[in-house]
């Protein structure tokens, strides 16, 4: 990898990475037993993504999530005969103590946004490997879990806790640091486990938690066991949901190669995404570039190419360069969306994909494209596709400027040869639902019947400037008099606004009308955990997660605003 050069942050330097191998591993230790894959916890204390703090008690920072993220991405891929993961601890008496007290202390308040909203998202990631690709999660509580380690657990889709008399479950955010739980465990609580609120109550403003049979009786936990009986029983339950899930139980994994990236002063290149950032604007231009050759459309083809298909490399290439770009350049707000190439062979791509949709790799492929875009739709950044000539706005790539909030299409009537056509597929109907669950097409038209069913009449054209403007497709079409200067002026005003208004203003305005689990931890919860993570209450001089481990109590403003 080149030096990262002037574009890095000097608030994340040196760079933040996302890319490791177990290899490298410092956190996690992986093993596999037929459909059972193990993940221990084992955090390292003097590992740290940054210094200044200690991993004490299995607490974990960006560092520790990035190895999860990992991990459970080369299982989707390089362990297909794995159906289902436990997470467990490989210390005794405790199993995730959560997010590092001292390191919350010691960062930036973007910092501790951005990794809250990366843990987020490895999170969901698991709720949603559980629901398409029937990969199930079980957490093997073996000790103390607390905070943000609880949090991982209700992510699971079961959750074990060891009945030895001290091991609990908690959230003590609340009256130890004077902040939320950040990783969707109030909501989780609430819409998921569906603990009572009261107790939900109790059980928030406790420190010490709750443990045993308490614990199971107010849904907190699944099960609790003995000490000598939980080995057994956690992977008897393994084994169980294993037998129901219709993951391939002799399919050989393709390998997850490196990506191959290249960073230089001017952003992120890959082979088919390149990252141009403009510091001086304060905007990055992602392109994707469409294949430049046929794609296999077989499945030998498919498995023969690996990690090298197209979809599967443009995603994880996407995925990494989005998160590179929200950690590592926090001024840069507007990401410019384009695309690059022949559409007729996205659309191929795309036609391969409906075709083998239920082949695990496939399915697994599609999963890692609908994360992806999820990914790029709750980032904080203002999105703005342009759509030019040249460009390859068709099906799986058609995603990126739905997703954008704002479109802006070239309209050049008397040049049809050179003007950009816009093209829908089968996929853009149901194949990457938003966090919402909802397609982006039918989210665009807030599900009504007459508009949507107008756009997937055009499944297959090739859509003017002007049939897509009918079609309420684009935000505008603007002929080559007005191109530049329009886009100009849009991009000024832009980056003249306030950042935290704007931020506010656009996931209010993707996300609306239809809830889930997923948009309250989105939207909720970090609303409100970003209010309050900036409050002297918590981050003071005499805040709770300044003053936490020095022997002072922390001292509140009491006024309720």
């Amino acid at each position: 990898m080149e030096p990262a050069g002037a574009i890095a942050d000097t608030l994340t330097s040196p760079l933040v990475d996302y890319q490791t191998h177990p290899d490298r591993y410092k956190h996690y230790k992986a093993s596999y037993d037929g459909p059972v894959a193990t993940l221990r916890i084992d955090i390292d204390e003097d590992a740290g993504i940054r210094p200044g703090y200690k991993l004490k008690l299995n607490s974990y920072d960006l560092g520790v999530d990035i190895e999860l993220y990992d991990a459970i991405q080369r299982i989707r891929f390089e362990h297909p005969e794995v159906r289902t993961v436990v997470l467990t601890s490989a210390k005794d008496r405790v199993f995730c103590s959560g997010a590092n007290i001292f390191m919350l202390g010691k960062s930036s308040h973007a910092w501790k946004v951005n990794f809250c909203k990366f843990t987020n998202e490895t999170r969901n990631g698991l709720e949603d490997s559980s629901r398409h690709s029937g990969l199930k999660f079980i957490a093997a509580c073996n000790g103390t879990t607390a905070g943000g380690g609880y949090e991982v657990a209700l992510a699971c889709d079961e959750i074990i806790l060891i009945d030895d008399s001290s091991s609990a479950v908690s959230l003590p955010e609340v009256p130890l640091l004077g902040v939320l739980p950040g990783t969707g465990g109030l909501t989780r609580v609430t819409d998921k486990r569906k603990v009572r609120h009261d107790l939900a109550d109790i059980f928030c403003t406790t420190t010490e938690g709750v443990r045993g049979v308490r614990a199971r009786e107010w849904r907190l936990v699944d099960a609790v066991v003995k000490p000598s009986e939980f080995a057994g029983y956690v992977q008897q339950r393994a084994v169980q949901m294993a037998a129901k899930s219709d993951r391939p139980q002799d399919a050989r994994g393709i390998t997850l190669a490196p990506l191959k990236r290249a960073i230089d002063d001017n952003g992120y290149h890959y082979e088919y995404v390149d990252v141009e950032i403009d510091s001086a604007s304060r905007r990055a231009t992602l392109t994707v570039k469409a294949p430049a050759k046929a794609q296999p459309d077989d499945i030998q083809g498919i498995l023969a190419a690996g990690a090298n298909w197209w979809p599967l490399q443009t995603g994880r290439e996407l995925d990494d360069a989005i998160l590179m770009l929200r950690t590592n350049h926090l001024d840069v707000g507007i990401w410019l969306l384009k695309t690059q190439g022949d559409a007729d062979q996205v659309l191929a791509a795309d036609a391969t994909l409906a075709k083998h949709k239920n082949h695990w790799l496939v399915r697994e492929t599609i999963g890692l494209l609908r994360r992806t875009l999820a990914r790029l739709e709750v980032s904080s950044r203002t999105l703005i596709a342009l759509i030019e000539p040249g460009s390859a706005f068709a099906g799986t790539l058609l995603e990126l400027a739905l997703a954008a909030d704002r479109t802006y299409m070239l309209d050049l009537p008397d040049d049809p040869g050179t003007a950009p056509k816009l093209v829908l597929s089968e996929l853009n109907f149901g194949a990457y639902p938003r966090v919402d669950g909802v397609s982006r097409v039918e989210s665009r038209f807030y599900g009504e019947t007459e508009p949507v069913g107008k756009a997937r009449s055009a499944i297959g054209r090739k859509l003017s400037a002007q049939d897509a403007a009918a079609l309420g497709l684009i935000t505008a079409a603007l002929d080559d008099i007005d191109w530049n200067d329009e886009i100009r002026i849009v991009l000024e005003e832009r980056a003249s606004m306030s950042p935290d208004a704007l931020t506010g203003m656009e996931a209010n305005l993707r996300f609306g009308v239809t809830e889930t689990m997923e948009t309250r931890v989105f939207g909720r919860l970090s609303a409100w955990q970003n209010w309050i993570f900036i409050r002297p209450n918590a981050v003071g001089e005499t805040g709770a997660l300044k003053v936490f481990g020095t022997g002072t109590k922390a001292k509140f403003n009491w006024e309720r605003v």
